[in-house]
């Protein structure tokens, strides 16, 4: 991405920016997950740690980078932050997240303000929830 590339377009209100161990590895789980579209990524240094990945899903941008201690970014749990899809058909996007590997922390139900909703935590530590309106 630094070698003259246009950089990818940043889609969507908020772009969430996560620290995960093996952002590379996070990113083609989500492709699997969660439909995501690598819109672009640098290259990997000689330990296999990359520093910037940029993901399309469900027409917002998700971006990644490996932890990096010795820049003053060590690796930490994630606490407190849910990752959120509204998406239009939450059978769909729930069965084939599940199927790829996250585990269920709330299962999908229709809630009190009408949507379909729960939760998953994926294998890199962050919580997801996705929605559609019932």
């Amino acid at each position: 991405m630094n070698d003259g590339q246009r950089l990818p377009e940043v889609k969507g209100g908020i772009a969430p920016y996560l620290m995960v161990e093996g952002a590379m590895k996070a990113a083609e789980f989500y492709r699997t997950a969660l439909g995501a579209e690598i819109a672009g990524a640098m290259p990997p240094d000689g330990s296999g740690r990359t520093m910037h990945v940029h993901l399309y899903i469900n027409g917002g941008s998700l971006m990644m980078t490996d932890p990096w201690p010795e820049h003053g970014h060590p690796a930490k749990e994630h606490h407190g932050t849910t990752l959120h899809l509204q998406v239009e058909d939450v059978d769909f996007w729930w069965e084939r997240a599940v199927e790829a590997g996250m585990t269920i922390t709330m299962p999908l139900a229709v809630q009190f303000w009408g949507d379909r909703y729960g939760q998953l935590r994926d294998p890199f530590g962050v919580s997801w929830s996705l929605a559609s309106r019932g």
